[in-house]
């Protein structure tokens, strides 16, 4: 690692996308903190099951600074569930608590890091989905939709109170990707998603906080 090399943190970095991101940016010269639920093989543990992980994490990491916040954990339960006997009530406390909740108190958690960070100021960057869109509507999976949809809103907001802050928030759909959640006849690898996400994050900036892109930098319709 060489000296004053920045640091990135990723939830979720123990498979598929969040794994694929720590190693495309290790290769860019960050040093990268990955968590995942339980922790070990380099990782730190981070269950956003429990509301108390995140500020436990941040105290781990007490005095550092941050450069970057890959919010890259969540859950989609709800796969095939049947609207007339489905969805059950579990499940929807489950997929908020990680996806929504887990987001928005890991980064409370960290905001002091991140505001250490970077020349100009940290960034988050929150791993939506094109679920989480308004426009794309074709039924099913209402609780993985409702969570994305609110963490796209979750974003859009911080970006705006984080700004006097100068840490700029990017929203992301890291597109289809093979992984365990995305299935095996997804369009695109996790290393190719890793790729053009780590060159969103190294665009992102103050100009374009708030913003919510594709993984190869188009903008997504709300």
């Amino acid at each position: 690692m060489t000296p004053n090399a920045p640091t990135a943190l990723i939830t979720g970095a123990s498979r598929g996308i969040g794994a694929a991101m720590a190693r495309e940016l290790t290769a860019r010269g960050y040093e990268v903190i990955g968590t995942s639920t339980k922790g070990g093989n380099g990782l730190l543990p981070l269950d956003l099951l429990d509301p108390h992980a995140p500020a436990a994490l941040a105290k781990t990491l007490s005095g550092r600074s941050l450069d970057l916040l890959v919010c890259n954990a969540g859950l989609y339960l709800d796969k095939g569930q049947s609207l007339a006997n489905g969805y059950p009530s579990e499940m929807w406390a489950t997929e908020f608590a990680v996806n929504v909740t887990g987001v928005f108190l890991t980064v409370q958690a960290l905001l002091p890091a991140l505001k250490r960070g970077g020349d100009t100021g940290g960034k988050i960057a929150i791993l939506s989905s094109q679920m989480a869109s308004h426009n794309r509507a074709p039924g099913g999976s209402y609780i993985y939709r409702a969570t994305k949809a609110a963490a796209l809103n979750l974003g859009r907001n911080l970006a705006t109170d984080l700004r006097s802050e100068r840490i700029a928030v990017g929203i992301y759909h890291p597109g289809w990707v093979q992984t365990d959640m995305g299935g095996t006849s997804a369009e695109i690898t996790p290393e190719h998603s890793a790729k053009g996400l780590s060159d969103r994050f190294a665009a992102l900036s103050l100009a374009t906080t708030g913003c919510f892109e594709t993984w190869d930098g188009h903008p997504h319709a709300y």
